[in-house]
């Protein structure tokens, strides 16, 4: 095992030791293995259709048959919470997949070549970086029109600048490393030394700021959906649903309430887990943060 291997693994058990310690990190953690318990299983966890009206229980309030009531349209709201579940994964995993390939591609490139190459990628990354994230979401959903596929779009074209710029910054300082000049010395093209030598260098800051982009993403495609220029109805997905129920507020305060609280929760769990895991990586950043 080469010297710069053996760092590696014994810098990733330091972090593993330190997460294991941290209480945010256990309830980060906790709420997210529900969310996609919630997700996988629940076909097996509810015996109603998310989808199948019931005009004979409209606007029930929560009881036993319903533990959460049910919609305007007769609907198990509970349900439909974790059918939601699925989206609500499917959205925040694919956006940070598209924001990766994109933002880490850029970064890995502007930060090895530098010049004019850097300068063109990190001219266009500020362009984009002036235009507010809100503008520019609400601006493509609404050119694409409604639906999941559409929104995952619309939000991965967002999140792709942070992730540029900040493996960018990585990538500068790798490339002062000794072992970046070792592997150049031995013959190893760029794209071998960019892709198995400096990108894991940036790994951790990578997975770690992933991690709260997933929630990020969660969030902003509930927004969308809510405006109208995400999920359509039936779908039930947990902006759509907030939308629903804001009608009923006064007399079925449920229908929205417990999608919003969906959000809120899911929200909250990957944020406890990406910051343990971010101080974890980095426990000079936890000591300043709580200094």
């Amino acid at each position: 095992m080469s010297r710069q291997e053996t760092q590696s693994t014994t810098y990733f058990r330091s972090a593993l030791r330190r997460l294991k310690k941290d209480k945010g990190a256990l309830a980060g953690m906790i709420i997210i293995v529900l969310i996609i318990a919630s997700a996988v299983f629940a076909p097996f966890l509810t015996p109603f259709n998310p989808l199948k009206q019931n005009y004979d229980e409209l606007l029930s309030p929560p009881s036993l048959r319903h533990p959460l009531g049910t919609d305007q349209y007769g609907r198990d709201v509970l349900t439909r919470i974790l059918y939601g579940a699925r989206y609500a994964l499917l959205i925040g995993v694919s956006v940070v997949a598209i924001q990766l390939v994109v933002g880490v591609t850029l970064g890995l490139i502007a930060g090895y070549y530098g010049g004019v190459v850097e300068s063109v990628i990190m001219r266009l990354t500020d362009v984009m970086l002036s235009i507010p994230s809100v503008v520019l979401a609400v601006t493509i959903a609404g050119f694409l029109g409604g639906g999941i596929q559409n929104v995952i779009i619309a939000v991965g074209a967002v999140g792709w600048r942070e992730y540029t710029r900040l493996v960018r910054g990585q990538v500068l300082s790798a490339k002062e490393e000794t072992f970046v000049e070792a592997a150049r010395s031995v013959g190893c093209g760029d794209f071998r030394i960019m892709v198995y030598h400096i990108f894991p260098y940036t790994v951790g800051s990578v997975i770690t700021y992933s991690t709260i982009s997933v929630a990020v993403a969660v969030l902003w495609a509930a927004a969308l959906s809510f405006l109208g220029l995400g999920a359509q109805p039936p779908t039930p997905e947990w902006g759509a649903m907030l939308a629903d129920g804001r009608e009923f507020m006064m007399d079925a305060w449920w229908i929205a309430t417990f999608p919003g609280l969906s959000i809120m929760i899911t929200v909250i769990g990957f944020n406890f887990f990406g910051d343990a895991l971010r101080n974890a990586l980095d426990p000079k950043m936890d000591k300043i943060l709580r200094s």
